[in-house]
């Protein structure tokens, strides 16, 4: 199993470039930025000026807020810029977000997604080739390319498509189109193996050759009895914030807590975030997160996603100590190679 690096949700590029190169510096296989308060493309960009060894991952760059082209165009320039350490991980975001922050259309997320990379893919091939670029499907429409706007082909190839995805349909439209699925936080060991596997089997003729399966795994890691209260409470604070979209319904309900799912949601109506994580009891905490001391925390981790998961870094909604993150890493790669 890989381990990468996850950048803080909230850093600023500048800051999540010095954590890349304390990344790299300490072994990590990977770094991964999210997009929330600023835009992980220039971020990422930034990191890979920055490092010469560890890939770099949009772990996720919202799909539905751009198009085909901008991304194709951004994911081509990273990957140049990267030497080929680029990976683009997308993600559809939910339609409130799509809809009244980015101002964008939202209809059919799983069927836009499965077409938004095949159109990805006909730009590239189009820059690859000279062929020219005829792309016509349901929700975008790619038909001129002139000679102007051509990059031409990437001297690293094109960088590996990764989607994050927790309903069926849209793991099932990663299996089809995408070299790998993102596993959001929000999942448990019994979700990923009944329902996520399977789906992605059934898209891809049986078989997970050649796919990649990463996942984002919530831990709780702390110095000391004070440092540990502090991150259980808040990753309890971020499983109630994740748990109460409806989209994250299904997850919930495989273990039997739908009626959490529906609480949560009327909380988080009215901005009742204190009483969200109060709401989340012990063994809903025990099956989204993996607690304990670096060893036990790496131990936890294997058991439940070793046989499952190829990539995996820390989901951390909290300021971890950086040396303990960094001996889960370490755990993790000599219980592998003990193994």
């Amino acid at each position: 199993m890989l381990v990468d690096y996850a950048a803080p949700v909230a850093a600023a590029p500048a800051e999540a470039e010095a954590a890349a190169v304390s990344a790299e510096q300490v072994g990590y296989d990977g770094f991964n930025a999210a997009e929330t308060r600023h835009d992980v493309f220039t971020t990422l960009t930034l990191v890979a000026r920055a490092t010469n060894r560890i890939s770099l991952q949009s772990a996720i760059a919202v799909a539905f807020a751009r198009n085909p082209m901008n991304v194709a165009v951004l994911a081509n320039d990273l990957q140049l810029i990267s030497e080929g350490r680029f990976r683009l991980g997308l993600g559809s975001q939910v339609k409130p977000h799509i809809e009244r922050r980015f101002a964008m259309p939202w209809s059919s997320p799983a069927a836009r997604m499965e077409e938004f990379v095949a159109a990805l893919r006909a730009i590239w091939h189009c820059w690859a080739t000279g062929e020219r670029l005829a792309f016509r499907g349901t929700f975008y429409r790619h038909t001129l390319m002139t000679p102007f706007f051509d990059p031409g082909p990437n001297p690293y190839g094109n960088p590996a498509v990764q989607l994050a995805a927790v309903g069926e349909r849209m793991v099932a439209a990663a299996g089809r189109v995408a070299d790998g699925l993102l596993v959001h936080p929000l999942t448990t060991a019994a979700y990923l193996e009944e329902r996520m596997i399977p789906a992605v089997r059934a898209a891809r003729g049986g078989t997970l050759n050649g796919f990649r399966m990463e996942m984002s795994a919530m831990v709780v890691l702390g110095t000391d009895e004070a440092e540990r209260a502090q991150a259980e409470r808040a990753v309890r604070g971020q499983i109630a914030f994740y748990a109460s979209t409806p989209a994250y319904r299904p997850v919930l309900e495989l273990h039997g807590w739908g009626d959490l799912a529906d609480r949560l949601n009327q909380l988080s109506r009215r901005g009742s975030w204190d009483e969200m994580a109060d709401a989340i009891p012990d063994d809903v905490l025990d099956a989204f997160a993996v607690a304990g001391d670096p060893a036990s925390v790496a131990t936890g981790l294997r058991d439940r996603f070793g046989s499952a998961i190829d990539r995996m870094s820390l989901y951390t909604p909290y300021e971890a100590d950086r040396y303990q993150l960094a001996a889960v890493r370490s755990a993790i790669r000599t219980s592998a190679l003990s193994g």
